[in-house]
């Protein structure tokens, strides 16, 4: 029986939303979205030839990301995965929840054994960029 390897570092990061949730919800749900908010991460994207996925640039390269939402329960947990290393995916867990007349959007970030503390410090802050930008795009008048 192999061993369970020991818990990541992770960080659970949110943003509150001036907007109802059904409509963040369904903004994030859309890949073609994402090249808007996530400024950082996700500089464009494509429909990938395999049904559910897109073709993404990032900043460290080309990527795949398929969005598994449903808007019942808010969930929108997110898959990545680098097509030049075959097997490897990882899994960002995402949800919107109602908060009064807005909603808040909240993800958790695994730190990856093969980044150090230093670069997922970086990437965290890549990250809450990202949520500024979401927050203002959808607040936009």
């Amino acid at each position: 029986m192999s061993e369970m390897p020991a818990p990541a570092r992770s960080v659970t990061q949110s943003v509150t939303i001036d907007r109802p949730a059904g409509d963040v919800h369904a903004f994030l749900a859309d890949a073609a979205n994402w090249p808007r908010w996530a400024v950082v991460n996700v500089l464009t994207r494509e429909p990938a030839g395999e049904p559910g996925w897109w073709r993404i640039a990032t900043a460290d390269g080309p990527g795949e990301i398929r969005i598994r939402a449903d808007a019942a329960t808010g969930v929108l947990d997110h898959d990545f995965r680098d097509p030049d290393e075959p097997g490897w995916m990882a899994t960002v867990p995402a949800r919107v929840v109602a908060n009064g007349r807005g909603a808040d959007f909240m993800m958790t970030i695994f730190q990856p054994a093969e980044l150090d503390d230093e670069a997922f410090d970086r990437f965290l802050a890549d990250t809450a960029t990202e949520f500024t930008t979401l927050k203002e795009v959808l607040e936009r008048p």
